[in-house]
């Protein structure tokens, strides 16, 4: 009994706080800017009169939202603008007709939590907001739907202006809109092939469809917890290979003054797909592929393209040309690129989007070797086919 009663009281204590201190002052740091902001602001705008309210105290616990949990979807703009002016307009309406406070408060927090829902904006201030406007004494009272513009809607849209410069001056995305799914590079209803093995959208969809509760974390941010979670444990179980060990060390690579007709001729002869286009410190500034030739050559045409790539290879002989003369006028850039030290199993998804090779650089930032799909689809059946034997991937020495 004393061990159990002991277990109960410990699951009152919170689970450490991952949060670095960095994003904490930075939290902190915004909640001063963003209420000094409206208070400021308000006091300025507003008369100065003992019947005038300027900054109401729900606007607190809305930076608490705002400002050290922008990404909740509790936080996002209509959900702070939404709910404050619906809670105050009903919280207004049942203090207008419901004489008795304790009824009206309920009453008030009740409709008001529902009209959020219905208008999608839930935002958990607002509950304050609707208890302000009937218990918040004799100045509001008087104000009546006065209350619900001034200070309810200026607070809140003063609020929000500083949240939008804060945060995106500080590094963070807001407002945190839901991100729509990745293209499929093929255009069609496939799924990506890095989701068709793990849980697909309409997995999530069901999961959360069946806990039916609230969740202050957006949909698209618990996706991604849940990938990396699965991309973590992957690594535990399966070790890193990292690139270095299994890149191509022999990079065939051009410049950018390297001619149009050498650089194909390099293709055709190793067989590549790309080249990867360095200066002359070996930086990597482009890539050139294939499909760089073809589009300059226009292949969306689909006659003479034999003639066209010809033309495009050509070299012309005057000074000034028309057309593409060297590897750098077709070049795309920037490069997606990896290091000699990032794992292998971090560039899957890139492969699967449709990247057929990475360059690899040094810790100078040199080219060091290229990694292509072949090379992944290698190590990845060696590390698996070791694991499924119970040994380890001998040829693969980067493992953990």
């Amino acid at each position: 009994m004393p061990d159990s009663i002991s277990q109960w009281f410990k699951s009152f204590i919170p689970p450490k706080n991952n949060v670095d201190r960095f994003e904490r002052m930075r939290s902190c740091a915004g909640s001063l800017f963003g209420i000094l902001l409206v208070g400021l602001v308000s006091y300025a705008i507003l008369p100065h009169e003992s019947k005038t309210i300027w900054l109401i105290a729900p606007m607190g616990a809305s930076a608490v939202l705002l400002f050290a949990v922008p990404s909740s979807p509790l936080a996002q703009p209509w959900s702070i603008i939404g709910g404050n002016l619906s809670a105050a307009l009903i919280g207004i309406t049942c203090a207008r007709l419901v004489e008795e406070p304790a009824l009206a408060a309920a009453l008030a927090i009740s409709l008001a939590i529902g009209a959020m829902f219905f208008l999608r904006c839930l935002h958990p201030p607002s509950g304050a907001v609707a208890l302000t406007a009937v218990l918040g004494g004799p100045v509001v009272h008087e104000m009546g739907y006065r209350f619900v513009l001034s200070p309810v809607g200026l607070n809140s849209v003063l609020l929000l202006l500083a949240a939008l410069f804060f945060n995106n001056a500080s590094g963070r995305r807001y407002p945190h809109a839901q991100q729509s799914a990745a293209p499929h590079p093929h255009q069609t209803r496939d799924e990506l092939p890095i989701t068709r093995l793990g849980f697909s959208h309409e997995d999530l969809d069901e999961v959360l469809k069946s806990y039916n509760q609230v969740i202050d974390i957006g949909r698209d941010d618990l996706e991604e917890i849940f990938l990396q979670t699965e991309m973590r444990a992957y690594h535990r179980r399966f070790g890193e290979t990292r690139c270095e060990t299994v890149m191509s060390r022999d990079v065939v690579a051009v410049e950018f003054a390297t001619s149009l007709d050498e650089a194909w001729g390099l293709l055709q002869r190793h067989r590549l797909r790309a080249l990867p286009v360095v200066s002359r410190a070996r930086h990597v500034i482009g890539i050139v592929s294939r499909s760089d030739f073809l589009e300059h050559a226009g292949a969306e045409v689909h006659t003479g393209l034999a003639g066209q790539l010809r033309k495009l290879l050509h070299r012309v002989p005057f000074m000034h040309s028309d057309k593409p003369e060297v590897v750098g006028q077709i070049m795309s850039a920037p490069v997606i690129s990896a290091g000699v030290d990032t794992p292998l199993l971090e560039l899957v998804p890139r492969m699967a989007e449709g990247l057929h090779q990475i360059p690899v650089l040094d810790a100078e930032g040199k080219l060091a070797g290229m990694l292509t799909q072949s090379d992944m689809i290698a190590a990845l059946y060696e590390k698996n086919l070791a694991a499924a034997r119970g040994a380890p991937a001998g040829g693969l020495r980067g493992a953990a």
